[in-house]
């Protein structure tokens, strides 16, 4: 019975991820490790943060199908990015598994703070379309890739709302195509993450397929409400701000001892 509750939550917790992905667009994923850990009931968060990174993947994987059949990829810019990554999030991924539980969460609720102010931040869609991989930024993009990369792997979190600046910052792309091309590195990141974590079993398989199940349906929902709230990005954004701000805080208490 407990099992079957678990899985019913995890689930539902899925759904609730693939959702907000799909009608705000990103920052979704940093809700699957605390959903994971506080609703699902998931008792050490590295098989939560090992678990939510294949998800992650996953997600990141069927997004990138719907934006490489749009031309919204820059593939050489992206493998590079995503190639020098893959080495930061095995450390990082390496590291994270080392820090004592209850501390790898209370630094995951500060970086979710973070990805708050960002999405409250509005993005510029100024950039040069015609962008392509050259000796001026392969470096920039081979040591903003090793970063992300390590901060992703760390906290076993997809990592869009670093990676998408960073590539504007490297390349002077447009948003969109930055959108596009950070997905090849979130998926690439999400399974080195999910690989080195399974490596030391901490990865729940049947909790993982069912919070992608969750995540595909609630994903096709979150998309179809999307275009017809438009109009209301910002609100939108407002809103799902404020949710991650408000599970930061809750998780910072319950690590301090407040709850």
């Amino acid at each position: 019975m407990l099992a079957l509750t678990q899985g019913a939550l995890g689930l539902a917790s899925g759904s609730l991820v693939g959702f907000s992905l799909g009608l705000v667009g990103g920052g979704g994923s940093i809700l699957a490790v605390p959903l994971l850990v506080y609703l699902v009931g998931v008792s050490d968060p590295h098989v939560a943060i090992g678990t939510s990174a294949i998800a992650v993947a996953a997600n990141a994987a069927a997004n990138l199908v719907n934006h490489a059949r749009a031309g919204n990829v820059k593939w050489r810019c992206a493998s590079v990015f995503a190639l020098a990554g893959v080495a930061g999030a095995f450390l990082g991924s390496t590291l994270g598994k080392i820090v004592e539980g209850e501390k790898l969460l209370a630094l995951f609720a500060i970086v979710m703070m973070v990805v708050g102010a960002l999405m409250l931040k509005g993005r510029s869609g100024v950039g040069e379309p015609s962008v392509r991989l050259n000796r001026e930024n392969l470096p920039k993009l081979l040591a903003s890739g090793i970063v992300t990369g390590a901060l992703s792997g760390f906290f076993g979190i997809g990592g869009g709302f670093l990676i998408v600046p960073a590539l504007i910052a490297a390349t002077g792309m447009p948003i969109l195509y930055a959108v596009g091309s950070s997905l090849v590195a979130v998926t690439a990141f999400g399974l080195t993450t999910a690989a080195n974590y399974a490596l030391s079993g901490l990865v729940d398989w049947y909790l993982a397929a069912l919070f992608i199940s969750g995540g595909v349906l609630g994903g096709l929902l979150g998309a179809r409400s999307a275009g017809s709230l438009a109009g209301r990005k910002g609100a939108l954004n407002a809103v799902f701000a404020a949710l991650i701000f408000a599970v930061a805080i809750y998780m910072l208490a319950r690590n301090l001892g407040f709850t």
